[in-house]
């Protein structure tokens, strides 16, 4: 799809202003991206290393975050990232790719020399995973000394340019708070209904695997069963297969290519058979 006919960070904050809530994605594959895409799910969230053109091609309509890696594998140059230029490389390689902003909990400096250079920057508050050593896998801001740390946090981010935040895991009282006093537009996973926007994982939408399913998470399709039946189907045509081959009734003669009699002759004539 042509980038002028795709939403812009003009539109998403209108979608806030006017009220209208945004459903979001985090997807990892090319099915689940243009299935995103032709369901009319507003925003995705895919990580550097599933974003490619054929991803931005797949997402369709779809404004599409891309998740730039907390001193990950950057694909650049086969090292990591770790300075403000490192992270401007990754951000303008995937926004010539079609990115149409970019997520990015890295320090302040780093989201800043983003924001300076005109992309749009999602941050992350309240419970951070990448941070998660200091604060543990729990909610983060249910005490009034939590709350207005991640008040300030927002603050902060403001002031620095940031478009939008993954509200991760936050009472839901602050998170309508967060959405109706803060000009970022507030992703909420677990962040409560007041959020701007509600982010899922589209492994737990669509229930791929049977493990721990967060609290804030719904499941709505049970994948994890019909990938087991193709499991069992896989290892039912593959039993099948080794029983031909050992019998002999594979390859059959549909199977095979054939030679035509006076050729065959002639060859076994020249090598004297």
């Amino acid at each position: 799809m042509h980038k002028s006919s795709r939403p812009t960070v003009h539109d998403m904050r209108a979608m806030k202003a006017r009220g209208q809530k945004i459903s979001m994605l985090y997807v990892s594959t090319l099915d689940e991206a243009a299935a995103a895409s032709a369901a009319g799910i507003d925003m995705l969230s895919i990580e550097a290393r599933f974003f490619s053109p054929a991803m931005r091609e797949a997402a369709g309509s779809c404004f599409v975050q891309v998740g730039l890696p907390y001193g990950g594998w950057g694909r650049l140059n086969g090292s990591y990232l770790a300075t403000p230029e490192d992270y401007l490389r990754a951000a303008f390689q995937f926004s010539e790719m079609g990115g149409d902003c970019f997520y990015c909990s890295a320090s302040y400096e780093i989201q800043k020399t983003l924001c300076d250079n005109h992309l749009p920057v999602v941050a992350h508050v309240g419970l951070i995973p990448s941070y998660i050593t200091w604060t543990g896998w729990r909610a983060v801001g249910k005490t009034a000394v939590e709350a207005e740390q991640v008040w300030k946090h927002v603050k902060r981010l403001e002031a620095i340019g940031c478009f939008g935040a993954e509200l991760e895991v936050v009472p839901d009282r602050l998170g309508e708070f967060l959405s109706k006093n803060s000009s970022l537009i507030m992703l909420g996973m677990g962040g409560g209904p007041g959020a701007d926007a509600q982010y899922l994982f589209a492994e737990d939408v669509l229930g791929h695997t049977d493990g721990h399913k967060p609290r804030h998470a719904k499941t709505y399709r049970n994948f994890a069963a019909e990938f087991a039946k193709l499991q069992q189907e896989r290892i039912a045509a593959f039993g099948e297969y080794i029983a031909d081959v050992r019998s002999g009734s594979y390859p059959a003669p549909e199977h095979n290519v054939t030679m035509a009699d006076d050729e065959f002759d002639a060859f076994m004539a020249s090598v004297g058979a």
